[in-house]
């Protein structure tokens, strides 16, 4: 392949970024500033919700995964009420017998939200136990009637995978962008794509990466009133830019952003440079 048969999305300059896409577009320093963020951003709409005489209820990942410790420490600080909050996690890997990897396990989202945010809150602040929620495959309609009982999704928060996923929405070839936007949270395969780039992320070997997830669907987070996406790595410059500017198609799920009417990514500086595509 040739550098001039590359998708014209890549050629994308970082000043041309932010043009001509319905998303806004935040560009920030580093991982650490990304973090720091998406962690603000979080607790301010906590305290927007309770200003509205309500409590939130939210969508959030475990990638990226830096703002949680610093959002816990905040929300002690600051003494934030935070028990009627809902916070229902995107996904969960699952067994090939389709049922939650063990809390335990290394890899369990389960596990790293207790970890690194529920144990570090003070427990009269923490989210109720009922409300933290995970899809879970034994009763997968739960969150929906969950969202339905409180009203809806105040705001949805999240990262982008390597081949345009949100959550494990993962890319669906020849589908019809309404009917993908409907998917609704499911049991599903993860694609190799998927499964590879998060092995380099906790350490490179790929057969640790489970080959199935429980994810929270396209229809639940496009019905969220905000969409807050978050990219902090540096092979995330060229996903973004399909995203914004490539093709709105069931391929890259992330293009679906520009069908919200309120969607904000913020990307770290060096993902706002175009991606250098050669052998090194």
């Amino acid at each position: 392949m040739t550098a001039t048969s590359f998708p014209e999305y890549l050629t994308v300059s970082r000043d041309e970024l932010a043009k001509e896409t319905p998303v806004r577009l935040q560009v920030v320093g580093n991982m650490e500033d990304v973090a720091q963020h998406m962690a603000e951003n979080m607790l301010t709409a906590i305290l927007s919700a309770k200003e509205q005489g309500r409590e939130l209820t939210m969508i959030a990942p475990v990638g990226p995964v830096d703002q949680f410790p610093i959002l816990a420490d905040m929300i002690n600080r600051r003494r934030i009420d935070c028990q009627d909050t809902v916070i229902i996690n995107m996904d969960e890997y699952l067994t090939d017998e389709d049922k939650w990897i063990d809390l335990e396990h290394p890899l369990s989202f389960r596990g790293y939200m207790n970890r690194k945010f529920y144990d570090l809150l003070e427990e009269n602040l923490a989210p109720r136990p009922d409300y933290r929620v995970f899809p879970d495959p034994r009763d997968i309609d739960a969150i929906p009637r969950l969202i339905d009982q409180r009203g809806g999704v105040d705001v949805t928060y999240g990262g982008i995978g390597i081949n345009g996923h949100l959550a494990f929405n993962e890319p669906e070839d020849g589908t019809d962008v309404d009917d993908f936007a409907g998917r609704p949270t499911r049991v599903l395969d993860l694609t190799p794509h998927t499964r590879t780039i998060n092995a380099n992320t906790v350490g490179g070997e790929i057969s640790v990466i489970p080959h199935r997830a429980a994810t929270v669907g396209m229809k639940e987070i496009l019905s969220s009133r905000q969409l807050h996406f978050y990219c902090n790595r540096l092979w995330q410059s060229a996903v973004v830019r399909r995203a914004l500017h490539g093709p709105i198609s069931a391929s890259c799920p992330a293009s679906l952003l520009r069908i919200h009417e309120n969607a904000t990514l913020t990307i770290a500086d060096y993902v706002a440079d175009p991606p250098d595509i050669r052998l090194r």
